[in-house]
């Protein structure tokens, strides 16, 4: 079946076709070709992420994305250095460069990326998150709450101050939690706050994904990638910063020797196919997670429009243009 719908937008994106946003050889010519490969997949609008680093490596990264004048991008995802230091709830991110929340910090790094950083995640628990919180919500940044190791109070003060979004729902969150007062229930029983998810059958079982889904509502839910550099990639060694990943054939990817997942290998068109199957919502419920929803969080539009077949008896989504005006 034809049909077109809206250009998507990804909240976060670390990279893509084997270049990563988050190199310290990153070029400028490095994120027009990621830009242009992402498009492929639909992709019209995206907030390229920078993740934990030193400010040395943010700022010359955030420097050399916020002066690529390309409308595809819509800001920039900064995704810690504010978050939980223990593993599990860290991720891949590097525990050497995780610090508190300051304001005179987080002013270095948006002054670094011309002031084009438009959502933070972070970790509630952290000091100095709260304030920080409000003085980001009052400059009209948003925030969400990831990477963190939180109590159900933490996060709910976390929400008080004005964080809005909980990145990537069920990850970025202890291998072991307890049964029910824990960082995901409290998130998804949080009316005021949108998740998202990254729907590729690695982070987050199919069965979860469907409750998960059903429980935010259809309007606070919200697909990203989370992708690296392995996107749209062979299997194989990939980077994260200075973090080393593995692309396995099925597609994961993950910290070398552990259980953890290092960001995702996903686009888009295979989101929006995989949540159709795992919650067995019709496409016009699920497409708007991946294109109005997220533009309509971060108070933005979405640009221009994908032409694409719907397989509906396997859930496949196939790209055939893409028109970004």
């Amino acid at each position: 079946m034809a049909i077109r719908l809206p250009g998507f937008f990804d909240l976060q994106v670390n990279g893509f076709g084997g270049i990563d946003f988050n190199a310290p050889d990153l070029s400028a010519a490095q994120v027009g070709e990621a830009i242009e490969r992402m498009r492929q997949t639909g992709v019209t609008r995206s907030l390229p992420t920078l993740i934990t680093s030193s400010l040395e490596r943010f700022v010359r990264n955030a420097r050399i994305l916020a002066d690529v004048a390309n409308p595809a991008i819509a800001g920039i995802h900064m995704e810690g250095p504010y978050i939980a230091t223990r593993d599990g709830p860290r991720g891949a991110h590097p525990l050497a460069d995780v610090i508190p929340a300051s304001l005179d910090d987080f002013k270095r790094r948006q002054d670094a990326a011309r002031g084009r950083i438009v959502l933070v995640t972070l970790a509630p628990e952290v000091p100095g998150a709260l304030p920080l919180i409000e003085a980001l919500v009052a400059s009209g940044v948003r925030v969400a709450i990831g990477h963190t190791d939180a109590a159900p109070q933490q996060i709910r003060d976390g929400i008080t101050a004005g964080a809005s979004m909980a990145t990537h729902l069920g990850n970025g969150c202890a291998q072991m939690l307890p049964r029910h007062p824990n960082v995901i229930w409290e998130l998804l029983a949080a009316d005021d706050v949108v998740a998202s998810f990254i729907v590729d059958g690695h982070h987050v079982p199919d069965a979860t994904v469907k409750a998960m889904v059903r429980a935010k509502g259809t309007h606070r839910t919200v697909l990203v990638t989370d992708a690296i550099a392995a996107a749209g990639s062979a299997p194989g060694q990939y980077r994260i910063g200075g973090v080393d990943c593995v692309l396995a054939d099925d597609g994961r990817v993950s910290l070398p020797g552990t259980p953890y997942l290092a960001g995702s290998s996903l686009t888009l068109d295979r989101a929006i196919g995989n949540t159709v199957r795992f919650t067995g919502l019709p496409l016009e419920d699920v497409v708007p997670m991946a294109t109005e929803i997220p533009a309509r969080y971060m108070g933005m539009a979405v640009a221009g429009h994908v032409d694409a077949e719907w397989d509906i008896n396997r859930g496949h989504l196939q790209i055939l243009s893409v028109t970004t005006h």
